[in-house]
């Protein structure tokens, strides 16, 4: 699928907002499908190239923000549709999103050692990609706890 490169955000393709549930992007999603399909465009062949475009791009938006985890990947920037398939870091990611939520609204604030031991007690669960075995962690536990911060 080609990525949006207008510019365009996937929210705008589809006419929703951030903060859409997944029932309005669906809703979202069809209205624009029905309306922008190929087949209904073929009577009129000077259009016919958009409609398969916007088609196109109406179709990559939807299948990433009906999936939470490419939505949330999406939402953070880190999404990249030629590298899809890393559910490991997007759990990752997810849970730091949910944590970061409830602490905003506990309005609780935590202090960098106790955000540098949730992340290393989150991190732990992780394999290391075999590109990076054998090289030296970039968070080591024993520079963390120095206290030159």
């Amino acid at each position: 699928m080609e990525y949006c490169k207008e510019g365009s955000s996937y929210y705008n393709v589809l006419g929703v907002s951030s903060d859409s549930n997944v029932e309005e992007i669906k809703r979202a999603y069809r209205k624009l499908a029905m309306q922008w399909h190929p087949d209904r465009w073929t009577n009129t062949p000077s259009l016919l190239g958009e409609a398969k475009h916007k088609f196109q791009q109406i179709q990559e938006a939807y299948s990433v923000l009906s999936d939470s985890k490419k939505r949330t990947m999406y939402d953070a920037g880190l999404y990249d549709p030629q590298e899809e398939g890393d559910e490991g870091f997007s759990d990752f990611l997810e849970e730091m999103l949910y944590l970061m939520a409830q602490a905003r609204k506990e309005k609780k604030h935590y202090d960098l050692e106790e955000l540098q031991g949730m992340l290393m007690e989150m991190a732990k669960g992780f394999e290391c990609p075999s590109m990076y075995c054998g090289v030296p962690s970039v968070i080591d536990e024993s520079v963390l706890k120095e206290d030159s911060f």
